[in-house]
């Protein structure tokens, strides 16, 4: 009898402190449940509805993922965003590791040079790409002018539909500080004596960033490439900046018409809610499909020092 009045006692008393715990924790469950969650389910609801915000939701089935799989500009959305991904992430990602290379170096005024390389991440996403947009003009712009500079003419970086991407992805090299940042703290954290046991072996500066130097800091490539595919699936404000240079939401010949870019112009200029919504949660499939695809790849890799 008294085992059980324990018994009982000792669950009553870890109920109260879940309950406690539950109360403490309470505004962020409010806050996911109605900020998070109900949007979540109301999405793939209106996904499978045809819905403009003015007139009550009409069941359709399937209709807008059907739609959207016969859509021309669904196609050329996901091109253009796996342009940028191809030729904007990976390189972004090896300029990063280049100049935190060079960063780690022990040379007078390191810490200066550290501060002036991630100033510009500091600049809001509008301003830098304003700034870009001046940068890049055809007829005034700086990157044209010292291109003329060394005999090169300088395309047309905001109209012309074949450089509006790369002007894009040029930008991108100016904003790679936080990227920087994170190999930057990779970098300090490989143990010296791989190095030292490498030069004994005889080995090269070639040899040992191959075999220690990726090796060692690519748990930090692996998230910074889930980070990285994430958002450039989602890329939307500098295109829509760039695009205005064209009066038009999609830029040049559609060439900005980025995913998230006619997600939006679907949802908020043609006030397709129910398609908007198909499209976004075919853009969750598809992030969730990349990231998966990444973490099984990433076996054959990825190294963590405590493996053996």
């Amino acid at each position: 009898m008294k085992l059980r009045t324990k018994v009982g006692g000792v669950q009553r008393r870890q109920l109260k402190a879940i309950l406690i715990g539950l109360l403490f924790t309470s505004p962020w469950w409010f806050g996911f449940v109605i900020f998070k969650l109900y949007p979540i389910l109301m999405s793939f609801y209106y996904s499978v509805t045809e819905y403009n915000l003015f007139s009550p939701p009409d069941v359709v089935g399937a209709e807008n993922y059907v739609n959207l799989f016969a859509d021309d500009k669904f196609y050329l959305s996901l091109f253009n965003t796996g342009y940028l991904i191809v030729f904007g992430l990976f390189p972004h990602l090896a300029f990063a590791l280049a100049m935190a290379l060079l960063l780690n170096t022990k040379v007078k005024g390191q810490a200066l040079y550290r501060t002036i390389y991630f100033l510009p991440t500091l600049v809001p996403a509008v301003a830098s790409s304003l700034l870009w947009m001046w940068l890049l003009n055809a007829q005034y712009g700086l990157v044209n002018d010292l291109l003329g500079f060394i005999g090169l003419e300088g395309p047309n970086w905001l109209v012309d539909p074949l450089w509006t991407k790369p002007a894009i992805i040029l930008m991108g090299f100016w904003a790679t500080g936080t990227n920087t940042v994170l190999y930057l703290a990779a970098l300090q954290d490989v143990p010296q004596t791989f190095y030292e046991a490498a030069e004994i072996d005889g080995a090269g500066r070639w040899q040992k960033f191959w075999n220690i130097t990726l090796p060692s800091i690519s748990p930090v490539t692996l998230f910074l490439l889930i980070i990285g595919l994430i958002g450039y699936f989602q890329f939307f404000t500098e295109g829509m900046i760039f695009a205005e240079a064209s009066q038009s939401v999609g830029g040049p010949e559609n060439s900005l018409l980025f995913y998230a870019i006619y997600l939006y112009q679907t949802a908020f200029s043609f006030l397709n809610m129910g398609y908007a919504s198909a499209m976004a949660w075919i853009l969750f499939l598809f992030v969730m499909g990349m990231t998966l695809l990444v973490f099984k790849t990433s076996a054959r890799w990825v190294y963590y020092g405590g493996e053996k």
